[in-house]
């Protein structure tokens, strides 16, 4: 065998390799490409052509012959992707046949142009951080917000942003979930009560508006709000009062409301199941949120992001994620967007071993068969049938949290669906 050539590399070697170093290059004595993984190719987006000269793709620090000869790790650009790169000889009686390059994408600082975390939430994707700019702008005023987004996508972390960038910063934040309580029980939460309102009030309670005066209250799913309640919510932000469940003397409060919903307000309004009156008041300035699923590029910087952030408090240290799994995680439609990431993201850190996340590490949904009906994930309480329901709590032996996960769903749309179905109390 000439010593300017390697071996063929068969697929299954290849394949092999790709699941044991990830992104490799394998390079002739003649320092031109031999082959390389898969893993080496999605991270280049494009195949390299064998018999490429190396010196026409790899731009180490420093020069080709110090990382072949030295094997340290070194910075370098793989056309015009920052890179660290280290070369290990492959030889045979002796006599060098060529070399295993093994690459890994260099990570840019946080502080630099492409990414950014802003207040809890992490992006390089430039819609949202457009985002980010008119909070700014608007935290400065007291222009009531209403952000639009779907469940997981952050709204909570943009109220508290809101809040936290405005000159009411050093008030107090509260957030309250206007889905999650029955409607006679979100009156006294947000309004207060006095003692012997109703059985059980043994002691007067000031309510979230009261308890928010001179923050900020953030009122999450605020559509969910029933129509008599909405009315008292005029009320409140015409007069600048609260009267608690069972009072009669108003009570002054000064408070910046934010609201969220993942429903469109206005659809709301034509369907009468929302007073126009009181959506002019909290749709002053609309904050939209992109969805996972539109900012692609986020998928995977956030997956490891969550991936750090296990392994500070687990034992288990997952080095790279094998690229079966980059690509059902790419390929997915993340209906519970971040939150659902983050969930399966712990998930396959904990059911899993050793240094690479694999395919069968993901959550369940993530092997069943692609298109048809199957595959379908609800994104809303009215898709979820009762079938589909009872079928998930079966499988989660009951437990709600891991169901709305089998369904692709927050808590609170499975929740709101079995309120419709009357077992939300159950």
């Amino acid at each position: 065998m000439p010593a300017s050539r390697l071996p063929p590399s068969s697929p299954l070697a290849l394949t092999a390799l790709d699941s044991l170093a990830g992104a490799v290059l394998l390079v002739d004595a003649n320092r031109r490409v031999a082959s390389l993984t898969q893993a080496l190719e999605s991270l280049l987006g494009a195949p390299l052509k064998e018999g490429t000269p190396l010196a026409d793709v790899l731009a180490p620090q420093g020069d080709l012959d110090a990382l072949l000869s030295h094997g340290r790790e070194t910075s370098a650009r793989l056309r015009s992707i920052p890179v660290r790169v280290r070369a290990m000889p492959l030889t045979r009686a002796g006599r060098v046949q060529g070399w295993a390059l093994s690459f890994h994408r260099e990570q840019a600082p946080r502080d630099t142009e492409g990414e950014e975390l802003f207040h809890g939430l992490w992006t390089q994707d430039p819609e949202l951080r457009r985002v980010f700019r008119i909070v700014e702008k608007v935290a400065r005023t007291e222009s009531s917000v209403l952000v639009r987004g779907e469940s997981g996508t952050g709204k909570e972390h943009i109220a508290h942003a809101l809040h936290v960038l405005s000159p009411r910063g050093k008030g107090p934040f509260r957030a309250i979930n206007c889905a999650a309580l029955p409607p006679n029980l979100l009156e006294s939460e947000l309004f207060g009560h006095v003692r012997g309102a109703f059985t059980g009030a043994v002691r007067d309670s000031p309510g979230h508006f009261r308890l928010a005066h001179g923050g900020s209250l953030f009122l999450d799913e605020v559509a969910e709000l029933p129509l008599d309640l909405q009315a008292k919510m005029l009320r409140v932000l015409e007069t600048r009062t609260v009267i608690p469940v069972g009072g009669r003397a108003p009570v002054p409060v000064d408070v910046r409301i934010i609201a969220a919903t993942h429903r469109a307000l206005r659809r709301e309004v034509e369907a009468g199941r929302f007073r126009a009156d009181l959506m002019y008041r909290l749709r002053v300035v609309p904050i939209f949120l992109p969805t996972l699923r539109e900012r692609r590029g986020d998928i995977l910087p956030l997956a490891l992001r969550f991936l750090e952030e296990l392994q500070q408090r687990g034992t288990r240290r997952v080095e790279r994620i094998a690229p079966g799994a980059r690509k059902l995680l790419e390929a997915h439609t993340w209906p519970g967007n971040v939150r659902e990431l983050r969930n399966v993201m712990e998930y396959a850190y904990v059911i899993g071993e050793g240094p690479v996340l694999r395919e069968a590490d993901l959550p369940p949904e993530f092997s069943e068969p692609r298109g048809g009906s199957s595959t379908h994930h609800p994104t809303s309480a009215a898709e979820l049938d009762a079938e589909q329901v009872h079928a998930a709590l079966a499988k989660a032996g009951g437990n709600r949290s891991e169901a709305a996960r089998l369904l692709g769903v927050s808590r609170v749309t499975l929740w709101r669906r079995l309120r419709a179905l009357g077992e939300a109390d159950e």
